[in-house]
Formats: structure tokens, C-alpha cells, sequence
């Protein structure tokens, strides 16, 4: 989508060569304005698909699969939790990531309670790089007997291969910005 790879090239800042920071409009303070533009992109990519339920991991995939939520007309999102609650309990599905951006794994955990067999199920999440963040929530649809219909992401670094370990999985993927390199410090698309 022309207006996400514009705001990245406006708004964005490229550290190292190997991180995109958007967080003045999608990970620390959210444009919400465009994520509902970015959420309608996916309404329009995928016209006959029904969504029973957005499912991300906490924090910076709730905004996103809010909107998606509301673009779909779909009763809720559930968050993957990445730290153990009281409040859970034991009855979960459980899966390992390992965080790209912040360098080390951690284990989710949803409660069965609210992903069930044969709900279908759109993944969201702010960007796509290696996948592990896609691959945990597949992993937890698996375990759950849900039906993943499709994964959305706002920002894909598409020389990181993740769109291509979860299409491998029968997924499709739908991206608003796909970034294939960067280059002298600023994103190519």
C-alpha cells in the first residue's frame, strides 16, 4: 500500500541497517486513522474471507488486530500472553518465540477458553521479519484445532524469509509495505 511506504520513508528511521522504527505512528503512539486504512486493505485482499477472531501477541499486535477486528465485523481479538498470570490459570495452549527485535525467546500462552476448534482465525501483527512471532500463533491455532485463514502484517522486511516459513504452512500472507532491503539507511520497497 503506497500510503504505508510513504509514512515508513516520511516517519521511519532505519537503525543499523537491520531495524525499521516506526514507533511514532504503529508501535509506541498509533495513527489510528492508519490503521484503519491499512485494516480496509486487507477487508478489500481478502472479500470472502470470515473471520471468527483476530489473534496476535501482546503488546504492539493489539492495536493492529483491533482495527482488523472492526474491519472484519468480528467479535473479538485475543492476545497471546507473554508473561504468566494468575488470573489464566492452567488451562492454555503454550508456544515458544524468539523476538526478533528484542533478542531473546519468551513462552505465550493463550487460554483455551478463547480460541476454540473450528473458529477461523486471522494473525496479526505489526511487522513480519523471520516469522517466529506467525509461526507461535499458527502453532497455537494447531493446538486449539482452529482454522488460521490468513496472516496480515502492517510491515514486512521481505528479506528475512518469514513470509516464506509460513506460506510453506499453507497461510497466505498479506503485508501493507514490504521492505526488500535497506540501503544507505533508509528502506527499499
Amino acid at each position: 500500500m503506497k500510503n504505508i511506504e510513504e509514512r515508513i520513508l516520511r516517519d521511519g528511521q532505519v537503525i543499523d541497517n537491520d531495524i525499521l522504527k516506526v514507533d511514532s505512528f504503529l508501535n509506541h503512539q498509533v495513527d489510528i486513522a492508519f490503521l484503519q486504512e491499512f485494516a480496509q486493505g486487507v477487508r478489500k485482499a481478502l472479500p470472502d474471507v470470515r473471520v471468527d477472531k483476530v489473534l496476535t501477541i501482546e503488546t504492539s499486535g493489539i492495536a493492529v488486530a483491533y482495527a482488523l477486528c472492526e474491519a472484519f465485523g468480528c467479535p473479538s481479538l485475543v492476545f497471546a500472553k507473554k508473561s504468566k498470570s494468575k488470573t489464566v490459570g492452567d488451562d492454555v495452549f503454550k508456544t515458544q518465540i524468539h523476538s526478533f527485535t528484542r533478542g531473546f525467546s519468551c513462552e505465550v500462552t493463550v487460554s483455551n477458553k478463547y480460541l476454540r476448534e473450528g473458529e477461523n482465525v486471522l494473525i496479526a501483527d505489526d511487522f513480519l521479519a523471520l516469522g517466529n512471532a506467525s509461526l507461535g500463533l499458527l502453532d497455537l491455532c494447531a493446538q486449539a484445532g482452529a482454522h488460521p485463514v490468513a496472516v496480515a502484517v502492517v510491515i514486512e522486511k521481505l528479506f528475512q524469509g518469514g513470509r516464506e516459513r509460513i506460506e510453506a504452512k499453507g497461510v497466505p500472507v498479506f503485508s501493507g509495505a514490504g521492505v526488500k532491503a535497506f540501503v544507505d539507511g533508509k528502506p527499499a520497497f
